[in-house]
């Protein structure tokens, strides 16, 4: 049986104004696996990951139990961060000093020594593919360099936790890429890795398991690909003019779509969801050319059904 790196028996946290940012929510994470925490902004996640590294308090400590390795983040934060690498939402560099500046200086928060720390940072330049930019001075980095430099300054430490919040947030698909293959090569030797996340073809290509939050509160959890083995239709269509299905008369009617269609409608798109993509095919053809597009489902579909709302009724 795989040893869990994260043990959470019922987390809360409630903030003064009231908001239940994170409430009862419960899971297990096996050492050496990426497991990804989705939702709109708001739904908790970010309060949850800095509960687990002792950056936030949870309440009801007496009610609830949390081990991050064997530690307690609310006793033990020191330890949790001395084996953990924190990526935050925001690059948090320091513009006035150059890449290399930026790593070696971190470094010493570490306790590296000088003659560990050089070595240990051209491996995470060239690991990050930054090494061209070595001496380079932040302001001078695109936005995607930024990010991979932070991420290079949570691996110095070789941590056997690695925390990323948000790390790919208005990165361009190919730096998007790119961080994904690094994240995939880091589980590969052992590490094991929290994402938060709203980009949900994020989380599918690389985390283990998920957990889908709304509003403090678990949806959903499970491996994405099961998830959406079991939870949705394989295929779906969407109508992008919803007002085109008017002039079909009957021909979108509950009673003429078919055997295994289901039909949902949204305030600017109606969309019919079916395991047998012909059959959405077929009534596809029921309406001019352009106006419809059939594709797999993905988690956000799931996600939408799961919680019964519009993403951005939740933002």
């Amino acid at each position: 049986m795989d040893k869990n790196a994260i043990e959470v028996d019922r987390i809360f946290k409630t903030y003064a104004d009231g908001t239940a940012a994170v409430n009862d929510v419960s899971f297990r994470i096996p050492e050496g696996t990426c497991f990804g925490f989705l939702g709109p902004n708001g739904a908790g996640k970010t309060t949850l990951m800095k509960m687990l590294y002792g950056m936030v308090r949870r309440d009801r400590r007496d009610e609830t139990r949390v081990s991050v390795f064997g530690f307690d983040p609310v006793c033990d934060e020191l330890a949790i961060k001395h084996l953990a690498g924190v990526v935050p939402q925001d690059n948090n560099l320091d513009a006035e000093m150059n890449v290399s500046a930026n790593l070696f200086i971190y470094s010493k928060f570490y306790g590296l020594p000088a003659k560990e720390a050089r070595p240990r940072i051209a491996e995470l330049l060239d690991f990050m593919e930054l090494k061209e930019k070595s001496k380079a001075k932040v302001n001078d980095l695109s936005g995607g360099m930024k990010r991979r430099l932070v991420i290079a300054r949570a691996l110095l430490n070789r941590p056997r936790l690695l925390i990323l919040d948000e790390p790919t947030t208005g990165l361009d698909p190919q730096v998007r890429q790119v961080i994904w293959d690094k994240v995939r090569s880091l589980k590969k030797e052992g590490a094991t890795v929290l994402l938060t996340t709203h980009y949900m073809e994020e989380a599918y290509q690389i985390a283990d398991a998920i957990i889908i939050m709304d509003k403090g509160t678990r949806v959903i959890e499970g491996a994405p690909r099961e998830l959406l083995a079991k939870g949705i239709e394989s295929w779906v269509m969407e109508v992008l003019d919803p007002e085109t299905m008017s002039m079909s008369g009957e021909a979108f009617s509950e009673g003429s779509l078919g055997p295994g269609v289901r039909r949902e409608d949204g305030d600017s798109r109606a969309q019919f969801f079916s395991d047998h993509p012909e059959a959405l095919r077929v009534l596809a053809s029921r309406l001019p050319s352009g106006v419809t597009h059939v594709r797999p489902t993905n988690l956000e579909d799931l996600f939408l059904r799961a919680t019964g709302r519009q993403l951005n009724d939740i933002q």
